[in-house]
């Protein structure tokens, strides 16, 4: 029994086999191969592959139709027939073709089910490109490469469902054609007060930079930057919040270190420097382009291919010290760089919100825009796709924000209704600068700005060189540091949400101290401008020991008010924030030995005279001990409270009541 039975298995096995053999051979027998064909249909077929050769594909066409109206069961016919339609962006009859060929035969050429997918995404049926895609990967193809990018497309599928389905407000307007010719505008930055814009003119292949003056909110004919341009191309820039600083990309110059570097160049009394490499710190041997120079010139992010990255590029920052130094540029890590491409960062001034361009996140296929905040622990959060109709399936442009954060600035193809990319693609497409609207929830944080003109209080001389400091009041922590230019001016961004100390000080003259209460603001429509005028330290020769006169002090120096200096409500205690500006005081104390001078306490109205008398000159003596505790020498310091009598605005208002309330000092003569 144990015989038979082993002999009826055996039998059983072969009738199997037979079967299977002879549906494979059924199956093979239902349609021909470019192997198998004969006859007219093989002739049609081979002159359709000259035509494809050639990129004749609407010839070849025709001859792939030949073949199949000869032979309908064809497979390699009907394969070829498809991607010709689809290499004409024919994708409604590629689609039909593809899946023909694999209603013959889905499993004769695996990567038909992939392309069939790819076809399906550009006609925005998701669903089957889906399904089609899952098909692929379970077809048992051994292509790894395609095999992850089928994973990939089903995400972007799934995304882009999503995104379609909920689409974010999107009405780009033209520059105009001041800025926009005949020739392709792209890659465009602006400065903070968005008085000046900079951008990459393409003229038959020549890439140079143009610059644009905004007068009565209208941008004006662009002009070239002759001081830059050369007879090579000057590609990606940023130009700094101020306007002083340009940062470019430059391929192939002799002072380079690699196929692409990092330039600066620097507006000095109206003209640009001589561009100049930033050094090995910055560039090697690989492509660094792209930069985003941050609002306090102290950052520098920008795209680079180098060995040891996350991907193909990914993006980096240095950052620049005191002396003027930059440091080794750090990646910022696997959360914003992938295995693909991150490049095209965009730091807004706010310091905490990163645009940037990336085909490694889920997206809309190609090349997306993101957004990523930094975290309180300085790390950056997980990238926001800014999603459609601001991304498509075509590859996007470089993206720029103004300061408000309401604005943001790009390049799109000016003959078509999606975006287009810049860097490669600039050199096809034809583009024009574009600006719109940013949906609320993809804005920075919201910023305003400092602008000063510092000068000689007497004199009216322009003071350059004088050093500028925003300290962040809740911490004592510097937040920005500048100098004024050649013309005496500065300008500086200030992120709202935060109260800011502002000093100015230059040697040979007394500081000036600035106080910017934006802890309770959330939108500030103006900025602030201001004029400084900075009073020269005096000549004066006391000899030791000697007292400082008491004497009315509007016949002394003039006042000089600490507006930094903070006390708490109703008393003589100092507020922590007030230690920068006490030392601030200190140092100029230490720096001219010599200088005497009187602390001067004032009150509004509030309240009783006698009590706001008393007040104000425990005040001001609260100043003067810090200084005795600190070094200082009291034959140098007096101190007197003058209560309400000396306002210097209407006690009427809560701003003027404020104004009033305030400490000072005043240079003894």
């Amino acid at each position: 029994m144990e015989k038979l039975k082993f002999v009826s298995v055996i039998i059983a096995g072969l009738f199997l086999f037979l079967q299977c053999a002879v549906a494979q051979e059924t199956k093979s027998s239902t349609y021909l191969t470019r192997k198998t064909i004969s006859g007219k249909a093989k002739k049609y077929y081979e002159k359709g592959m000259e035509y494809n050769k050639k990129g004749e594909n609407k010839k070849a066409v025709n001859e792939f139709s030949k073949a199949l109206k000869s032979t309908p069961n064809f497979i390699d016919a009907q394969i070829q027939w498809a991607a010709m339609h689809y290499d004409m962006d024919n994708y409604m009859e590629a689609e039909v073709g593809f899946e023909k060929a694999i209603s013959i035969d889905p499993a004769y050429k695996k990567k038909v089910l992939y392309v069939l997918g790819i076809t399906e995404m550009k006609l925005e049926k998701y669903k089957e490109s889906i399904e089609h895609f899952e098909q692929f990967l379970t077809s048992g193809s051994k292509n790894e490469t395609l095999l992850l990018k089928a994973k990939k497309h089903i995400e972007t599928c799934k995304f882009s469902f999503t995104a379609k389905s909920n689409p974010v407000p999107y009405e780009p307007k033209n520059l105009g054609d001041k800025i926009n010719t005949i020739n392709s505008a792209y890659l465009p930055s602006v400065t903070a007060d968005e008085s000046i814009l900079v951008y990459t003119e393409r003229i038959r292949g020549q890439e140079d930079f143009y610059i644009s003056v905004k007068k009565d909110s209208v941008w004006q004919v662009g002009e070239p930057m002759d001081d830059i341009n050369t007879d090579l191309n000057e590609g990606a820039q940023s130009i700094s919040a101020d306007g002083k600083f340009l940062v470019f990309t430059a391929c192939d110059r002799r002072d380079g270190y690699g196929s692409c570097d990092l330039y600066f160049s620097e507006n000095k009394k109206g003209k640009w420097t001589k561009p100049a490499n930033m050094g090995n710190m910055i560039n090697t041997r690989s492509w660094e382009s792209q930069p985003s120079i941050s609002a306090d010139g102290k950052a520098l992010y920008f795209s680079s291919n180098r060995a040891g990255g996350y991907g193909v590029k990914d993006i980096l920052v240095s950052y620049c010290d005191e002396a003027g130094v930059w440091g080794k540029p750090q990646s910022l890590g696997e959360v914003i760089n992938t295995k693909g491409y991150d490049q095209s960062p965009f730091i807004h001034h706010d310091g905490q919100t990163l645009y940037f361009m990336s085909d490694g996140h889920p997206g809309m296929g190609g090349h997306d825009l993101f957004y990523s905040r930094k975290e309180k622990d300085g790390t950056w959060g997980k990238p926001t796709n800014l999603g459609y109709p601001i991304n498509t399936e075509a590859e996007e442009s470089t993206l720029v924000i103004s300061l408000d954060g309401k604005t943001a600035f790009f390049a799109r193809d000016k003959n078509k209704t999606e975006n287009t990319k810049t860097d490669d693609l600039a050199r096809k497409a034809d583009l024009d600068l574009y600006s719109f609207q940013l949906y609320e929830e993809a804005r920075p944080q919201a910023v305003t700005y400092v602008k000063a003109n510092v000068t000689d209080a007497e004199t009216r001389k322009k003071l350059a060189e004088a050093k500028v400091e925003f300290v962040d009041l809740s911490n004592n922590q510097v937040h920005a540091f500048s100098k004024t230019d050649a013309d005496g001016e500065f300008l500086v961004c200030l992120p709202l949400g935060k109260d800011y100390a502002l000093s100015v000080s230059k040697e040979l003259y007394v500081f000036h101290s600035e106080n910017f209460a934006l802890s309770e603001m959330n939108s500030k429509d103006e900025p602030f401008i201001l004029k400084i005028g900075l009073q020269a330290i005096p000549t004066i020769a006391v000899s030791e020991g000697a007292t400082p006169s008491s004497t009315d002090p509007l016949a002394e120096g003039k006042p000089i008010v600490l507006k930094n200096v903070f006390f708490e409500t109703g008393s003589a205690s100092l507020k922590d924030a007030s230690i920068n500006e006490l030392n601030r005081l200190k140092n100029l104390l230490e720096e001219n030995p010599n200088l005497p001078i009187r602390i001067n306490g004032h009150t509004d109205n509030v309240g009783s005279d006698e009590n706001n008398l008393v007040l104000s000159n425990d005040r001001a003596k609260a100043v003067y001990d810090y200084l005795l505790t600190n070094g200082i020498n009291g034959n140098r310091l007096s101190y007197k409270g003058f209560g309400e009598t000396l306002p210097i605005a209407s006690n009427e208002d809560t701003d003027g009541r404020q104004k009033n309330r305030r400490t000072e000092f005043v240079i003894i003569r």
